[in-house]
């Protein structure tokens, strides 16, 4: 009588068996119709402009602005397992970039490419000497460039402490649509667009080795993967989409001014990808709920932080998730 191998692999195949019980909590937590629930959410996201009167449905718009401040924040945060505090920075350097070039006649869809263009070019400079750190050491350099770039801003763009007024968007009479209408389909447009760019960019070798870098940067290093290089091109991807929301900020609220993007823009961002759940998309929408509805964004944003850490330190989203397991526990 021969004992069975305890290689896990089913007798007669090259399949590894798993063990009773491996995936069963992951299939009991997996969320069965994701396609259904995405398509129930898309339909309802195109039907909210049209059920929401025009303030709330402004409050709405900045919303999906901050999902894609958040998805790009989640990138170097929750991925790469990178605290910066400078996001708020690259916000305000794109939506003074397309006020600017409204503010000189250039078309609305030039400004958003730009916007995202030169907050490239910024988060590219800076996040490779910075990312060279880590921990403690990342965070205060990033802090010191949010505490740099409002001053740089009043003191060189246009209008100045005084804040910059431009033109927002206005709907085509062909569509029979109001401008608030219109600009929140654009906004939704560029969310909807910028959620697929970043799937693709989370399972592209990029997105591996952040992961790999976070799991043992030793490790990742001896497999090929190199760490300021990798974690440098994340930075520049996630200041691109910092940018490309304070471009959707300017069309949104069609004015910009310095103290829109201090230092506790910063902070209620990270706090708001904290809250939300790091590493999923929900999050990201969460934490948009989170950072639009504060009503003292940094205080009580701080305050969220703590509590939220101390009771789920997987955010609301990873709350959710273990609500289920938690109830199967409790019953009889």
């Amino acid at each position: 009588m021969s004992a069975r191998p305890a290689t896990g692999l089913r007798a007669g195949t090259g399949h590894r068996r798993p063990a009773v019980g491996q995936y069963a909590g992951d299939r009991r937590r997996a969320w069965p119709y994701p396609r259904t629930t995405l398509g129930a959410a898309a339909a309802g996201a195109v039907a909210v402009p049209f059920l929401v009167p025009p303030y709330p449905l402004h409050q709405v718009t900045l919303v999906l602005v901050y999902v894609v401040a958040l998805l790009g924040l989640d990138l170097v945060t929750g991925h790469g397992g990178l605290i910066s505090l400078g996001h708020g920075a690259f916000f305000g350097v794109g939506a003074y970039t397309a006020a600017i070039l409204l503010s000189s006649g250039a078309p609305y869809p030039v400004t958003l490419p730009a916007a995202g263009l030169v907050a490239y070019g910024l988060g590219h400079a800076f996040g490779r000497p910075a990312v060279r750190l880590s921990g403690l050491y990342l965070a205060v350099v990033t802090f010191a460039v949010a505490v740099a770039v409002p001053p740089l801003i009043r003191r060189l763009a246009p209008g100045g402490a005084m804040g910059l007024p431009v033109r927002t968007p206005g709907a085509p009479s062909f569509t029979g649509l109001d401008d608030d209408q219109w600009v929140y389909l654009l906004v939704l447009a560029v969310a909807a667009a910028a959620f697929t760019l970043m799937r693709s960019v989370i399972r592209s070798s990029l997105g591996r080795a952040l992961v790999a870098l976070r799991a043992d940067a030793g490790a990742a290093e001896l497999l090929g993967i190199h760490p300021s290089a990798t974690r440098a091109h994340a930075f520049a991807w996630s200041a691109v989409y910092a940018g490309l929301a304070g471009c959707l900020f300017t069309w949104t609220t069609g004015f910009v001014a310095p103290e829109s993007f201090t230092v506790t823009l910063s902070i209620t961002l990270l706090a708001g990808i904290v809250i939300g759940g790091l590493g999923t998309v929900s999050g990201a929408v969460i934490g948009a709920v989170v950072v639009t509805f504060l009503p003292a964004p940094g205080l009580v944003s701080g305050l969220a932080l703590v509590l939220v850490l101390a009771v789920a330190p997987h955010g609301v989203t990873g709350l959710v998730r273990r609500a289920p397991a938690f109830l199967g526990r409790r019953r009889p």
